[in-house]
């Protein structure tokens, strides 16, 4: 399947926790990007620093809303860091930590999933806990654009012969408008029953028919060891 690292980009605009806010500001702006990742001398990410943190900043300590009885109870969290970004000089005091990050082996369903949820246009990529890219919703969006050619050749490829173990050769795949149309015919029948969600999580596929037959019907059946495990299809 392809993965976060096939659409990422490599080259990383990074900033020290000691970068002073005026120079963030100044990268942000030249770079035209919204955020920045805060990386640590081993390369590990610490945070982010983005535009909404140097905001915050602009705002002033005026500004900030304090909670009832606060002088008895104390500021809330969200207050104090609110309060902290606002007196912060550096983008290891601005940032906001830990950063929401993504492995650069995940899937690019993954990677949309989280910028959906956690409410993101980009991911810092990670690969053994070091930063090695950056991934937006940009690139996301450009594996839905390809042809339809390169998906069926994708459906061929990841989720028939690398995911499924499937020769592409005793199957038909046809992809019109991004819908996949898949017809073959495999040994196991829980084979037959998987194919579609295989095929449904390449990238780019918005739909599929999967027509697919079956010899064996192994239900209830203990699935074979993974030394046993054969190409379906081939004799």
């Amino acid at each position: 399947m392809r993965t976060v690292r096939d659409v990422m980009t490599g080259s990383v605009i990074s900033v020290a926790p000691e970068m002073p806010i005026k120079e963030v500001a100044r990268l942000l702006v030249e770079h035209r990007i919204s955020g920045l990742p805060v990386v640590g001398e081993d390369g590990a990410i610490l945070g982010v620093v983005t535009e909404g943190d140097l905001l915050v900043k602009g705002h002033g300590l005026g500004s900030l809303q304090r909670r009832p009885l606060a002088r008895i109870f104390g500021e809330s969290r969200d207050t104090r860091s609110l309060r902290a970004k606002a007196e912060a000089r550096t983008a290891g005091q601005a940032m906001s930590a830990p950063a929401i990050t993504i492995g650069a082996d995940a899937s690019i369903h993954e990677a949309a999933a989280v910028m959906i949820e956690r409410k993101v246009n980009r991911l810092p990529v990670v690969d053994g806990g070091r930063l090695v890219g950056i991934v937006a919703r940009a690139d996301v969006v450009r594996t839905l654009a390809r042809s339809d050619d390169d998906l069926a050749q994708d459906v061929r490829r990841d989720a028939l012969w690398k995911a499924l173990w499937i020769d592409p050769s005793s199957f038909q795949v046809e992809v019109a408008d991004g819908v996949a149309t898949v017809t073959g015919r495999v040994i196991r029948r829980s084979t037959a029953a998987i194919v579609e969600r295989v095929v449904r999580s390449v990238p780019g596929i918005v739909g599929v028919v999967a027509r697919v037959e079956w010899s064996v019907d192994d239900r209830g059946q203990d699935a074979a060891p993974p030394e046993r495990v054969s190409i379906e299809g081939n004799p």
